[in-house]
């Protein structure tokens, strides 16, 4: 059974004031003409203690952005640049969002509050700064299932519908608006570091490293690591650990992001900032989410390797604090690591206990050719041999001498595993849109959190 988030206190710390001068401009949300909540996050409003608020207040601030108890006086559009499918951008940042608030969860980790259709920023150029309503309740479906199949990712927190008709090319139009607003541990990516090297401030870059390490606290480097005690080095392994980790999460869970640009990557390591994304129809290292992606370059089957070659941006940012050889010591490590949390990923999803990493990959090996062959996705593949059951050829004989998890959650008895195919997706939607029905989404969430509960506690990544 998986932990739930546990109450805590209202703790704001406004961490980020420190760093606000030069990592981003102040700004205002955008004047609704309405503000309708559709969407609280009842698991995650306690663990920062705002589950006292009533829904009318839950809007004023989560709607109109009145600011929170002594918290941010002014949301804080976040400046950065970015490699987007791999051609540097200097001229990114926030252009439909901004930090609104920062609190210590139940654990007492700094969390950050940040949105998504807020209005316009410095950094919108031609953009309207808005959400679709329905990329909002993408957005809750992507994350509910993520955190449910174990995967570090960002809570949707809050949406509410706020009554403007937008005009967009990739949906009927025109559609419905929302505000989102996310939870994660931080909002500091790859583009941070690297707009801040772009621009020659080293200071600004020591004091962020600092930042990071303080509040997103991690292991140490290896004993013997080269430079190991150096700030830029500490961060840089951290990382490595942390996306080697994500990319392994992903690929078990056959989620496909579609936009791994390294303004969408997190220092912290969580999953976020959900476009164009897909789960597999069935097992294809070629399947790609964008269709902006003409040549497949954040595919499924790509994407530990775009995440390792975004470790190596943020490595190029720091050499203005640090010699090469540290760095690549560090980048070295993303295979390996990413090679651990794949196997044992894999073996937690698939219910036996690890018996150790060579043995666990011929698992690995053994279970993705067999989705491959008989063209099923992984959904399905770990629903229907959950434990070992119905194993049979390759499979059966790599998981000899495996011993099965707890399998007595009632999910496991079920017809059928949760999905989240393009189709239900457009169903969930369709139901919103033509009849203003929230039951089916409303529903879809609680069956992926009894999955989770299923699944339980996923495995602690290598280095932890």
């Amino acid at each position: 059974m998986r932990a739930e988030p546990q109450a805590a206190p209202y703790r704001p710390d406004t961490k980020i004031d420190a760093l606000a001068d030069w990592l981003g401009d102040q700004v205002s949300a955008a004047d609704f003409p309405m503000t309708r909540l559709r969407f609280r996050n009842r698991r995650w409003d306690k663990a920062v203690g705002l589950d006292r608020l009533s829904d009318e207040d839950w809007v004023r601030h989560f709607g109109r952005f009145e600011p929170l108890p002594e918290n941010l006086p002014s949301p804080l559009a976040l400046r950065y640049h970015g490699h987007q499918f791999r051609v540097y951008n200097p001229e990114l940042g926030d252009g439909r969002g901004f930090l609104f608030a920062q609190m210590r969860d139940d654990a007492g980790r700094l969390l950050d509050c940040g949105t998504k259709g807020t209005g316009q920023t410095p950094w919108s150029r031609t953009a309207d700064g808005r959400l679709t309503l329905k990329g909002a309740v993408r957005e809750i479906l992507a994350t509910e299932m993520l955190e449910a199949q174990g995967v570090y990712t960002s809570k949707t927190f809050s949406v509410i519908e706020t009554g403007e008709p937008l005009e967009r090319h990739d949906e009927p139009s025109p559609t419905r608006s929302a505000a989102l607003v996310r939870l994660s541990h931080g909002h500091i990516r790859i583009g941070t570091f690297q707009r801040l090297a772009a621009l020659g401030q080293t200071d600004n870059l020591e004091r962020l490293i600092g930042y990071c390490l303080e509040h997103y606290p991690g292991p140490p480097p290896p004993e013997g690591a080269p430079g190991r005690d150096h700030p830029a080095v500490v961060l840089i392994h951290q990382v490595v650990e942390r996306l080697a980790d994500l990319a392994a999460s992903w690929m078990v869970s056959g989620f496909v992001h579609g936009v791994l640009n390294t303004d969408n990557m997190n220092i912290s390591g969580e999953s976020f900032d959900y476009g164009p994304w897909r789960w597999l129809p069935q097992w294809d290292q070629f399947f790609t989410a964008a269709y902006f992606d003409h040549e497949g370059l954040y595919a499924f089957g790509r994407q530990p390797e775009a995440l390792s070659w975004n470790c190596a941006q943020l490595a190029i940012a720091l050499r203005p604090l640090v010699e090469a050889p540290p760095l690549v010591a560090a980048l070295e490590r993303f295979g390996p690591l990413y090679q651990h949390n794949l196997a044992r990923r894999f073996l937690w999803r698939l219910g036996v206990a690890s018996r150790g990493e060579e043995r666990d990959m011929a698992v690995v090996v053994a279970g993705e050719a067999m989705m491959r062959e008989q063209h099923v996705p992984p959904d399905a593949f770990f629903f229907t041999h959950r434990g070992g059951r119905g194993t049979t050829g390759p499979l059966a004989d790599a998981l000899a001498g495996y011993e099965p998890l707890d399998a007595s959650h009632p999910y496991w008895s079920g017809v059928a595993p949760q999905t989240m195919l393009i189709g239900e997706v457009e169903d969930i939607w369709s139901a919103i849109a033509k009849m203003d029905d929230w039951s089916p989404l409303e529903a879809k969430i609680a069956a992926l959190r009894a999955m989770g509960d299923a699944l339980g506690e996923p495995p602690q990544p290598a280095g932890h």
